[in-house]
């Protein structure tokens, strides 16, 4: 079995290297960015790619894309610090077959890695119960955006300038400021500020 692994913080990767080592057999390859990423998955073709979402340059939302476009049948679990329902509901829209927050406990982990190996889709309890919560309602304005827009907001919750915004995404700054007047007008917010409180309220501690 090989897996893939896509994430830009090396302390996370041998971890989970670790993890998965002591109770699959698998030959784990290691990427720290989407470009790393990409010859190696058409060089290996892995039977699983546990993906972060947070990459610099190729986020991991469009790695997902990539993937997809290369082989349908491409099998990703995201495997993220987010636990907020809209970047889950975003990847598994996109075609992902999991979703686990890095607070997960590490039992989860490895569950949705074997569910997924066996053919089925995997979604932490948690931010499942708050899917089905959110998908119950009215519709969720954040639902409006489109990847980029999504894109946008995490940088925000960062605390990213406009300026980071654009170095972060490879975009012009006039292409980030107009995105992020446009996210305004879906979100109704009024002032730029608004919107990156708005970007670090949907950051959990």
């Amino acid at each position: 079995m090989k897996i893939l692994l896509v994430d830009d913080h090396a302390v996370v990767r041998e971890g989970v290297r670790r993890l998965v080592s002591s109770t699959m057999d698998a030959v784990i390859f290691e990427s720290a960015s989407g470009r790393e990423a990409l010859p190696l998955f058409r060089k290996e073709r892995p039977d699983l790619i546990i993906l972060d979402l947070n990459l610099e340059g190729i986020s991991g939302l469009e790695l997902i894309r990539r993937f997809l476009l290369e082989n349908d049948a491409a099998s990703i679990l995201v495997f993220s610090m987010h636990t907020e329902p809209i970047y889950a509901a975003r990847a598994l829209n996109m075609g992902a077959r999991g979703y686990v927050s890095k607070s997960a406990p590490a039992g989860e982990l490895l569950t949705a890695i074997r569910r997924i190996l066996d053919g089925m889709r995997f979604v932490e309890r948690e931010i499942e119960a708050e899917l089905a919560t959110a998908q119950s309602s009215d519709e969720d304005p954040l639902q409006r955006l489109t990847n980029r827009e999504v894109e946008i907001m995490r940088l925000l919750g960062e605390g990213k300038s406009l300026t980071g915004v654009a170095e972060g995404l490879g975009i012009s700054y006039k292409t980030a400021a107009n995105s992020c007047s446009r996210i305004k007008e879906k979100l109704m917010c009024r002032r730029t500020g608004d919107l990156i409180r708005l970007a670090g309220a949907m950051r959990r501690p």
